[in-house]
């Protein structure tokens, strides 16, 4: 009955509070370990995790993705309670705040397929919305450059090592994350206060 007890007390640590609506979202922008601190600053985001996705090959290894042969970008699995933060706001937040939509197949000083950008959309209604957003951001001018975030229907999602998930939170002042994912959070906060939390 202890351990009973236990394991309701740690499921329900980690459950969504009543009424809330269970989401998921997938996207790639780069190196994982920033797009991820990102979300986690967003009110509403349950969960991100780290991993790999648009690929051909099971279970990648992050040794492997980097070589550009499994077809895999570095991705988040988001999970978030759809009745605080709409998929709508994520989107903004990955455009403007996440990656560089301008940048082909690099993010800052990542070169490579497995850093290009996607939108991974869960069916086809989605892909048709995505497409519009970015329809309305081009029409508003919103970057100087063409966006070329590619658009994809939602594929097997991997996750990545633990040494990966959280890096940038468990690493705040590891140079690489000072320089390029530090000044994303402050974007964040900047132009999205109202989502904004810390983790």
């Amino acid at each position: 009955m202890f351990t009973r007890s236990l394991l309701i007390l740690f499921a329900s640590a980690f459950a969504l509070p009543a009424g809330a609506q269970k989401s998921e979202a997938v996207f790639a922008g780069g190196c994982f370990w920033g797009v991820q601190w990102v979300f986690e600053h967003v009110k509403g985001v349950t969960s991100v995790i780290s991993g790999y996705s648009g690929g051909a090959v099971p279970n990648p290894t992050y040794e492997l993705v980097g070589t550009g042969r499994t077809g895999h970008a570095e991705s988040v699995l988001v999970t978030y309670d759809s009745t605080v933060v709409s998929y709508r706001q994520l989107l903004d937040i990955f455009f403007r705040v996440a990656h560089d939509p301008t940048t082909r197949d690099r993010q800052g000083p990542d070169a490579g397929s497995d850093y290009r950008a996607i939108v991974f959309a869960r069916d086809s209604a989605q892909l048709r919305d995505v497409s519009a957003f970015i329809a309305a951001l081009t029409a508003q001018r919103v970057f100087a450059d063409p966006i070329v975030t590619e658009l994809r229907l939602r594929q097997p999602f991997y996750k990545a090592e633990d040494y990966h998930q959280r890096f940038a939170a468990n690493n705040p002042n590891h140079p690489y994350i000072v320089i390029n994912d530090v000044p994303k959070v402050e974007r964040l906060q900047e132009l999205f206060p109202g989502l904004y939390r810390v983790p």
